[in-house]
This record gives structure tokens, C-alpha cells and sequence, in this order.
């Protein structure tokens, strides 16, 4: 069963890159039912789209566009061998850990239904390195070697808010008939750029990527 393994909130702290700044990457997996609903616009909105997590740098994180991140515990597993070390739910900074989901082969557009309370979540875009991140994890070339993995997990905006909780079942409820895939986003974005065009099929792509692509057509 495709389903929630862990809901992770942030444990603040400072973030590793700018000292000045507080970070929400650190998050931890919690036992408890959590709301779930679009925090508005990045910028004088409420962050996160799970109440009680935190979105430290508001000019490149959260919104209704980045409500919720998910990534694949698989994803996970395979980078615990490739680096060698433990990694924890949440250690990415993910709010939803999932089994059984193909986070980076999920289509731009792709309603998800979470649970049995009514939480209806739509695939948006690919997460992209940041230093932050880097420096959380301190490995050298980090950002070149998640780029290059390209199994990136996935932003996605509430559709209708809900309650979600560890356990819950995961349903894609409506995929669209195009092709643009997050993996397909995040090459296009972060490499390929011959390949912006083709994401203008994706009507559900947040507003900055579209205007990139546009500027490829």
C-alpha cells in the first residue's frame, strides 16, 4: 500500500549557511495528527502548509506552490548506501516520508488523496539543492551529486486541507495525460534546458518555472 511513513516537522535551529537566519530542514518524525492547509503566498504567509513546521527563508521556501515536501523513504534507502551513513526520516528535510510512491515519477498535476479526512494534495514542481542543504548534511559536492542523482522528491500544493497522520494511505485520485514528470522538471531546470519547452504542457507548474520555459520557447 502507497502510503504516509512518517509526518516530519522542523525542530528550529540555525541554519548552518547564514547564522543569522533560523532553518526548518531539521525535522523529526511526529506521532501526532497534524493539519494540513495552504500557508498563502510565500511571502507574508503562514510558511508551511503543516501547522506546527517551520519555513526559515521565506524568499526561497514555502508558499502555497511548496505547501508540503515529500520524498521516497526508497530514495532514502539507496542513499544510505551510496553515502554510508544513517539517514532518518526527515533527515532531508522532507514533511512526508512515503513508501510505495513514486515521488519523482509523479506527473506535474497529480492529485494525491491522503488519509480519510478529506486532505487532497497536487504535485507542483521538483525540490532543487540549496546551501543550506549542502551544509546540513556536510558532504563535499553535495549539490553536484543530488543533482546528478535527479531523484529530487516533490512540492506539492493543498487542494483541500485535512488532517494527516503516520500510517495514512496515499491514493493518486486524477493523473494528467502529459508527460512532465518531476524528474522531467528538475532535469529541465537544473541542466537540460532544451527540455523547458516541453514543460508548458504542465498547466499546474508554479508561475516561475512557467516563465522560464517561456523564455526557451
Amino acid at each position: 500500500m502507497a502510503s504516509i511513513l512518517t509526518v516530519n516537522l522542523a525542530q528550529p535551529r540555525r541554519n548552518p549557511d547564514k547564522p543569522e537566519l533560523s532553518t526548518g530542514i531539521d525535522k523529526h518524525p511526529t506521532p501526532d495528527p497534524v493539519e494540513v492547509r495552504a500557508p498563502g503566498p510565500r511571502k507574508g504567509g503562514l510558511g508551511s502548509g503543516l501547522v506546527g513546521d517551520l519555513i526559515g527563508n521565506s524568499k526561497f521556501h514555502g508558499g502555497d506552490d511548496q505547501a508540503v515536501y515529500a520524498y521516497a523513504r526508497e530514495d532514502l534507502d539507496v542513499w544510505e548506501t551510496e553515502l554510508q551513513r544513517e539517514l532518518a526520516n526527515g533527515t532531508f528535510g522532507e514533511n512526508f516520508t512515503t513508501t510505495g510512491v513514486d515521488v519523482t515519477g509523479a506527473r506535474i498535476g497529480e492529485r494525491w488523496h491522503v488519509g480519510s479526512d478529506g486532505l487532497v494534495l497536487e504535485v507542483t514542481s521538483p525540490r532543487t539543492p540549496c546551501r543550506t542543504f549542502a551544509k546540513w548534511l556536510s558532504i563535499r559536492g553535495w549539490m553536484k551529486t543530488f543533482t546528478t542523482a535527479a531523484t529530487p522528491g516533490a512540492y506539492l500544493r493543498v487542494i483541500e486541507p485535512g488532517t494527516v497522520r503516520a500510517g495514512d494511505e496515499v491514493v493518486v485520485a486524477s493523473r494528467p495525460d502529459h508527460d512532465i514528470t518531476v524528474a522531467v522538471v528538475f532535469r529541465a531546470i537544473m541542466g537540460e534546458p532544451e527540455l523547458l519547452p516541453r514543460l508548458l504542457s504542465a498547466d499546474a507548474l508554479p508561475e516561475k518555472i512557467k516563465r522560464l520555459a517561456h523564455k526557451r520557447t
